[in-house]
C-alpha cells in the first residue's frame, strides 16, 4: 500500500506531533461546563449557583459569586473524510450548518478534515458564508489519522481564552497506524487544554451493516461458507475493531465532558448535531478558586453534584494545574 504521506497539515504548514506537547492552563481560576440532564435525559437549565456543588480529589471547592457566567463557545468541526464516510459527505455539511445556525452570535467554529493529513479548512470565524465555503472544500482521502487529529486540534487551535471549548467529530474513531501520535497522547492534549470532545459516531451504521453481510454469507451451504471464509472472517475482524473503537470513544468523551452519539442512520445526523447545539447552548459554566495552591503541574480530578438527587451533572474527569 506504499509508504504513508509524510505531512501533517494544520495551518496549512507541516508539523511535528510530539506526545505530551501540549498546553498547559496557566490559570488559578478553573472553569468547568457541566450539562445536567434529568432521570428522563432531558437538559436542565434552570438551576443556580446554590443547586450546584464541586469538589476536586474528594474535597469541595467554594464557588465564587459569578459560577454561572454566560460564556461564549469556541467549536472545532471536525469531519473524518476517509473512505469509511465519504459517500456521505453531503449529509455532514447539511447537519454543520443547521448546527452553526444554533450557536449564539458571540460564539466561533473553525473546520478541520482528517484522513491521510490533518488540514485547516476554516481558522476561527464567525461567519456562515465562509463556513459553508469551507465545507464545499472537504475531499476524500483514504486512511484515518485521528489521534494526530485529535492533539493538533487541541494544540494549535485552542490558545489560553476564557471561552469554552468544544471539539465535535462525526467519525468511527478508528486510526489507521500510519500517524506519530497515541491515543492516550491525544486524550492528555484535550485534558490540558480543557476540551470537551463531542463524537458523532458511524459505528452503529458500520457495524449494522457487517452484520447484516454477515449474516447473509453464513446462510449458504456448507461449501458455500468455506468459499467465502475469508470474506467472513474479515467482517468478523471488522466488527471487533468498531466494538474497540466504540469503547475508546465512549472513554474519550467522558473523560472531557463530552458526549457519545451513535446514529443509527445517516439521516438523523441533522437531529444529533441539533441536539449538541442544543446541549452547549444549555450548559453551565462554573468557576472556582481550587483551595490546592501548589503549582505542580499535576493531575486534579474533579466532580460535580446537583441539589436534587434525579440530576445527572456531567463534566470533564478533571485538570491539568499549572506549573511554574
Amino acid at each position: 500500500m506504499g509508504e504513508p504521506p509524510p505531512a501533517l497539515i494544520l495551518k496549512k504548514k507541516e508539523l511535528e506531533v510530539k506526545p505530551g506537547d501540549v498546553i498547559s492552563v496557566n490559570t488559578s481560576e478553573v472553569m468547568l461546563p457541566v450539562t445536567v440532564r434529568d432521570s428522563s435525559g432531558h437538559l436542565v437549565s434552570d438551576l443556580t449557583r446554590r443547586d450546584f456543588r464541586v469538589f476536586e480529589e474528594g474535597r469541595e471547592q467554594p464557588l465564587s459569586d459569578l459560577a454561572l457566567r454566560q460564556v461564549p463557545v469556541d467549536v472545532v468541526l471536525m469531519v473524518d473524510a476517509s473512505s469509511s464516510v465519504t459517500g456521505n459527505l453531503d449529509d455532514f455539511r447539511r447537519a454543520v450548518e443547521g448546527f452553526v445556525t444554533r450557536l449564539a452570535p458571540e460564539d466561533r467554529f473553525s473546520l478541520i478534515k482528517f484522513d491521510d493529513r490533518v488540514e485547516l479548512l476554516q481558522d476561527w470565524t464567525q461567519s456562515k458564508f465562509q463556513l459553508r465555503r469551507a465545507l464545499n472544500r472537504i475531499q476524500a482521502g483514504m486512511f484515518t489519522r485521528f489521534n494526530d487529529a485529535l492533539l493538533l486540534a487541541a494544540r494549535d487551535q485552542f490558545a489560553p481564552s476564557r471561552s469554552r471549548r468544544a471539539v465535535i467529530i462525526l467519525t468511527d474513531g478508528i486510526d489507521s497506524g500510519r500517524g506519530t501520535t497515541t491515543f492516550e497522547a491525544a486524550l492528555q492534549g484535550l485534558l490540558r487544554t480543557q476540551v470537551a470532545v463531542y463524537v458523532v459516531s458511524n459505528t452503529a451504521i458500520e457495524r449494522a451493516a457487517k452484520k447484516a453481510e454477515v449474516d447473509e454469507l453464513t446462510r449458504g451451504t456448507d461449501s458455500e461458507q468455506r468459499f467465502n471464509q475469508i470474506r467472513i472472517d474479515d467482517l468478523r475482524e471488522g466488527l471487533r475493531v468498531i466494538d474497540f473503537s466504540e469503547e475508546r470513544l465512549s472513554q474519550l468523551t467522558t473523560a472531557t465532558g463530552g458526549r457519545l452519539y451513535k446514529p443509527a442512520s445517516f439521516d438523523e445526523l441533522d437531529a444529533t448535531y441539533t441536539e449538541v447545539a442544543d446541549e452547549l447552548r444549555r450548559q453551565y459554566s462554573l468557576y472556582y478558586t481550587p483551595l490546592n495552591r501548589e503549582r505542580d503541574g499535576s493531575f486534579r480530578r474533579v466532580s460535580v453534584e446537583t441539589a436534587t438527587p434525579a440530576y445527572h451533572a456531567t463534566t470533564r474527569t478533571g485538570y491539568y494545574a499549572p506549573r511554574d
